[in-house]
């Protein structure tokens, strides 16, 4: 017995040191992006510290079944959960701010499985692998913020550099300068750096599309494994605020709840189904429009929650976390995330979600 017990520990060892050094991978992730924020408050979510959350229910098409087997694609009334957020890291609310929003959504199952879909307004993603990503969180550390002069833009605009936009009113402090170095050094970050920077503030959250940006493959009816990518696309079209006359800091919470106490709203799901030569681990590089896409269902938001701490603040939403049916791609910064969420969860005192053993 002795022996045998000897063994298992041996044959664990590797395992056992696998998982360490991940887990020392998912702490550098989330104290890097904590890093770009100076005035993080501990206890809460690294990125995407202020958001609200939405109740509601998921109803797929009547096609979905065919593209996907998993569960909440079946037909029937599903419950959802739903946080949207502003992007930054940090504890003082700037709705009208430009900046990247988000949208997490948990789909509620029988037999208390769950599944969650992440996505946020831009189309890509900064970086396609972790170290890549570790450096661009380096890079986009908070400077004091300088306006350049009209000579400083017509000089970038010769170079062919992406414009860096006038700070709105108040803002001191950005990460704009480091980001923009970075993207001109760094060819796979240009487009979600350009994007986040003149992406401007929505008029609501549920006017604005979202998009999960990683590839997942889902499992079809007829058994074909196919590479796709999720997006949400908003009922009432999409719309910004005016830059020239920005809102006050505070409104998209007050908005949300005056636009559900009048009539629901509805995010229709979209899935784009790959091609040869598509990039599936790669999440900067976005797939061409003219993808097939498949109307996968209809969310409705029916009401913002009451009780925000427990549907909101300590809900742990996570990307992998999968149902049969739906599977990870070998996106190295989808795989990533698994960890990062755990330990951002673990280090704000989130409530533990297990994952789907099947999944």
């Amino acid at each position: 017995m002795k022996g045998t017990a000897a063994n298992l520990e041996a044959n664990a060892g590797p395992a056992a040191a696998i998982a360490s050094a991940d887990d020392a991978i998912s702490r550098q992730l989330v104290d890097a992006v904590i890093a770009d924020f100076p005035d993080h408050a501990p206890g809460t979510r690294p990125v995407h510290t202020l958001g609200v959350g939405v109740q509601g229910h998921f109803v797929a098409s009547d096609v979905a079944r065919q593209f996907c087997v998993a569960e909440h694609f079946q037909g029937h009334q599903v419950p959802a959960t739903v946080r949207f957020s502003n992007g930054s890291g940090s504890p003082v609310r700037r709705d009208g701010w430009s900046d990247v929003r988000g949208m997490a959504t948990r789909f509620h199952l029988k037999d208390d499985a769950a599944t969650d879909l992440i996505a946020m307004t831009l189309g890509s993603f900064f970086s396609p692998t972790v170290a890549d990503f570790l450096a661009f969180c380096q890079a986009a550390r908070q400077t004091p913020v300088t306006v350049p002069s009209a000579w400083q833009k017509l000089l970038g605009m010769l170079q062919l550099k992406p414009p860096s936009p006038d700070p709105p009113p108040g803002q001191l402090m950005s990460g704009a300068a480091g980001t923009l170095a970075y993207a001109n050094a760094h060819r796979s970050a240009q487009m979600a750096v350009f994007d986040a920077g003149t992406i401007g503030a929505p008029v609501s959250y549920a006017r604005a599309s979202f998009h999960a940006v990683h590839t997942f493959m889902v499992l079809g009816a007829d058994g074909l494994r196919r590479p796709v990518r999720f997006s949400w696309q908003p009922v009432a079209g999409v719309a910004t605020t005016n830059p020239a006359a920005p809102p006050v800091d505070d409104y998209l919470n007050a908005e949300l709840q005056q636009r559900l106490q009048q009539w629901p709203a509805d995010m229709v799901l979209m899935m784009a189904i790959g091609e040869r030569g598509d990039a599936l681990a790669d999440p900067t590089r976005p797939w061409p429009a003219k993808r097939q896409r498949i109307v996968m269902g209809t969310l409705t938001l029916v009401q913002v929650a009451q009780d925000q701490q427990a549907v909101c603040e300590k809900i742990s939403f996570n990307p992998c976390r999968l149902l049969p049916g739906i599977e990870l791609s070998d996106d190295p910064i989808l795989r990533a995330r698994r960890g990062a969420y755990e330990t951002s969860r673990q280090m704000r005192g989130g409530t533990a979600c297990p994952f789907n053993p099947e999944a």
